[in-house]
């Protein structure tokens, strides 16, 4: 079977022919609930931690806090497509349950930490969408009072049913939350979901059910084709973002009304001391 992948950047689409394995047809078929747009506060309680992120005036994606100072997104959407480089920090800017113009909480972001295998220049691979997640630190916190973080998924998935909230082409303004959509494959952290995804949708975090709260399984890296059939492609978390949390403790950055301070163990003292978007 023959899979049409892209990753939508602003200016042109990446696409590579890939093979992913065995899907059924019933699977492809689709089961996924319709998208509901989650227009007022009383839609919104709960949903606060997804929020849009506008890139430097360039495009926007999906974030999501899974700590009070940590947004987590795709790695792709952090990236200048001019330059390939990471783009300036606090030319980035989460927007915490954005809904119709009012955010419950606006953030500049002060670092952002990408996987350094993930080759933003680079065509298409299967490689790059299992590293396609991204970290940024806040320049302040949110407090758990206005959003209250989302905890990412760990364990094998004992359902395919997952739900998904993102911003989009054509939703910008407002989260649109598709209650139920199925894991079509996991393979090699991998994941391949029927989900409702679109420009902007990048970074979206896909949520398995865990009690009275989802948590996050994934993050939407981009679209392929299968048969025809429009699917959304994400990756395993937990060791991604383990590896990138050791990255921001190695390189740490402090805002500017605060330093960074470091406790030496013993002496009591201390040293002061970093792709769908819209076209």
């Amino acid at each position: 079977m023959k899979v049409r992948l892209s990753i939508l950047a602003p200016i042109k689409a990446l696409v590579l022919t890939l093979g992913l394995g065995l899907m059924s047809e019933q699977a492809l078929a689709g089961s996924g609930s319709a998208l509901t747009r989650l227009s007022d506060r009383d839609d919104l309680l709960g949903w606060e931690a997804v929020g849009r992120l506008d890139l430097a005036g360039k495009g926007f994606c999906t974030g999501t806090l899974i700590a009070p100072e940590l947004v987590l997104t795709a790695a792709h959407c952090v990236f200048d497509k001019a330059t390939g480089q990471v783009l300036l920090p606090d030319s980035v800017t989460f927007h915490a349950g954005l809904r119709d113009g009012e955010s419950i909480a606006e953030r500049k972001a002060l670092q952002i930490a990408v996987p350094p295998e993930y080759i933003p220049s680079q065509r298409v691979t299967m490689e790059n969408v299992r590293r396609d997640v991204a970290l940024l630190r806040l320049a302040a916190p949110i407090v758990s009072s206005d959003a209250d973080p989302f905890i990412l998924y760990s364990g094998p998935l004992t359902a395919n049913e997952v739900s998904v909230a993102s911003y989009g082409k054509g939703r910008s303004e407002a989260i649109s939350r598709q209650r139920s959509c199925q894991v079509l494959s996991v393979s090699n952290d991998l994941m391949v979901f029927d989900c409702d995804v679109t420009f902007g949708s990048s970074g979206a975090p896909v949520f398995a059910r865990y009690g009275n709260r989802g948590r996050i399984v994934s993050v939407i890296s981009g679209m392929a084709q299968v048969n025809g059939q429009k699917v959304a492609l994400g990756m395993s978390l937990p060791s991604v973002v383990a590896a990138l949390k050791a990255q921001m403790r190695r390189a740490p950055v402090a805002a500017p009304d605060r330093a960074i301070r470091r406790i030496r163990v013993g002496s009591g003292g201390s040293a002061l001391g970093a792709k769908f978007v819209k076209p």
